[in-house]
């Protein structure tokens, strides 16, 4: 194991139309994608089709979409250690103008606990609040062992505050700010206050508000894709957290400038097709992203 990534598996049915139905009528999607979905779930996705293989724990039912999802695994030869639940869960995705409107449905009544799992070669752990029993076992377990935690608080849960006492690296939305009644900044430094190494606020199309090793506040501003690309932004984030790791475990050595640079390239390609499958870049089109892009950065 080189890495393990803990969260919820959702299947995700995003499609993009011009218009949403009333009453007792019909339309026709213009287009549409099926795929995995779930914060950190996507992430395992993007850190293997960049080359490097997490491990994955993950809600599975026993159901036709729960064997969907263990091919849509096994394609990528990610191990999955499941926890079982009765009905698997679905996302409806309708981007529209750069946003994206979403309907979950939803089963996390987990039917037994956690997997216990041996960490021997484990690099990294990265966690988006689901499971949080297994999540702040896991953290724990991890800091104890110097193992790199990372975190994607995409929102607030019930342990978040007890969770990032042990994290290394947290990277926040918006949303987390605004329900916890805080501005970026602030949000920097209540996540110092919880000994991160690394804290940051994604900010959409405004970028990264972020502080570094030094505790030195600085800004990533994002990419400049022309908006008649921007396809499908949802799981953007999710690539983000996903490339950094892949960044990480490749180059340690590297600082998280360089790290955030690469995962900054990775989302940049996603929000240019539909679907998170379709939005996963190998390494050659991170490339060709930061060659097209970054100087106009």
């Amino acid at each position: 194991m080189q890495a393990l990534f803990i969260g919820h598996t959702y299947i995700d049915v995003t499609f993009l139309t011009d218009r949403m139905p009333t009453g007792d009528e019909k339309h026709v999607a213009s287009a549409y994608a099926v795929s995995f979905g779930g914060n950190a779930i996507t992430a395992a996705f993007c850190c293997a089709k960049l080359g490097l293989v997490p491990d994955l724990l993950t809600s599975v039912a026993d159901d036709w979409l729960g064997r969907m999802f263990l091919d849509m695994a096994a394609k990528y030869a990610i191990p999955i250690h499941a926890r079982k639940v009765s009905t698997s869960s679905l996302s409806f995705i309708m981007p529209n103008d750069g946003k994206r409107a979403i309907v979950r449905c939803r089963d996390d009544g987990y039917l037994h606990p956690f997997p216990v799992l041996h960490l021997a070669g484990c690099r990294a752990l990265h966690l988006d609040g689901h499971q949080p029993d297994a999540a702040i076992h896991y953290a724990k377990l991890c800091r104890d062992e110097g193992i790199l935690t990372s975190l994607d608080g995409g929102g607030l849960r019930s342990n978040t505050h007890d969770l990032l006492g042990f994290v290394d690296v947290a990277i926040v939305s918006e949303l987390l700010c605004q329900q916890m009644d805080h501005e970026p900044p602030a949000m920097l430094d209540y996540l110092k206050s919880r000994g991160c190494r690394i804290g940051g606020v994604t900010l959409g199309e405004r970028g990264l508000i972020w502080y570094d090793e030094t505790g030195a506040v600085r800004t990533l501003p994002a990419l400049a894709v022309p908006s008649d690309r921007v396809l499908d932004t949802s799981g953007a984030g999710d690539v983000f957290h996903g490339a950094y790791l892949h960044s990480y475990l490749t180059n340690p050595a590297m600082d998280w400038e360089g790290h955030f640079h690469f995962a900054r390239a990775a989302s940049a390609y996603k929000i240019q097709h539909l679907g998170n499958e379709a939005g996963l870049p190998t390494l050659a089109e991170v490339a060709t992203v930061r060659r097209v892009f970054e100087a106009a950065a």
